[in-house]
């Protein structure tokens, strides 16, 4: 797998491209700019891109900018965004193309190395891997209309076990009920969600898109500041 890492601390930068090294991957390019993230992508177009929110010169949002344009000149580049805080309209806007390989996770859960690099490989792979810290903050604002207010509250709690990217094994496990159990949640949640029949990664993907979208937010990061 050759992955392109856009960080500027170095510290931070040198320790992912050990890590991801070490555990059979290839960086192709480690930079600290957006720009600089785009002529990577550009030169060769990686697995997946490893991208920190706010970079140089500005530290705003020049990082998820550059993520976005990565995924607007190559469709379907997995893209998986590390952020210091929960920033919901970068997850929203990250999501807003309707399609997987996106990830959202806080810089802390990248020092569980383990559960960094299983983040990785799902994103690579055209899934999501959502922070729990994020999805709890967009579950809040998204609570109160839309189809995702029709889910049951074991419904909910599936769906957001499965934006983490968890499959129906480990989300059994977690919340102490068969797999049986959970294929019947998880095809009453495609239906409220009126997602019609198809390969179930993929509704899958779409359900955790429907989940985490607010189309009632304008999908548009010009002028923001944070």
């Amino acid at each position: 797998m050759r992955v392109v890492i856009a960080e500027d601390l170095f510290l931070l930068r040198d320790g992912l491209t050990r890590l991801l090294e070490a555990n059979g991957m290839t960086v192709t390019a480690a930079v600290e700019r957006g720009d600089e993230l785009l002529a990577a992508v550009a030169a060769d177009r990686p697995d997946i891109a490893v991208v920190d929110v706010r970079l140089p010169p500005s530290f705003t949002d020049e990082g998820v900018r550059a993520a976005l344009a990565a995924r607007q000149n190559w469709p379907g580049l997995p893209v998986l965004v590390l952020s210091q805080y929960v920033e919901q309209l970068y997850a929203r806007e990250l999501l807003a193309d309707g399609s997987g390989g996106i990830g959202y996770l806080l810089k802390d859960r990248v020092m569980d190395g383990a559960q960094f690099l299983d983040a990785v490989r799902r994103v690579a792979r055209g899934g999501t891997a959502m922070d729990p810290e994020v999805i709890s903050r967009l579950l809040t604002h998204n609570s109160a209309s839309g189809p995702v207010a029709t889910l049951s509250p074991r419904e909910r709690q599936v769906l957001a076990l499965m934006a983490e990217g968890r499959s129906n094994a480990a989300i059994a496990q977690q919340l102490v009920i068969t797999e049986r159990a959970v294929a019947k949640h998880t095809a009453s949640i495609f239906v409220r969600l009126d997602l019609l029949p198809s390969d179930d990664d993929n509704r899958r993907v779409l359900a955790v898109l429907a989940y985490l979208n607010d189309h009632n937010e304008p999908k548009n990061l010009d002028g923001l500041r944070v």
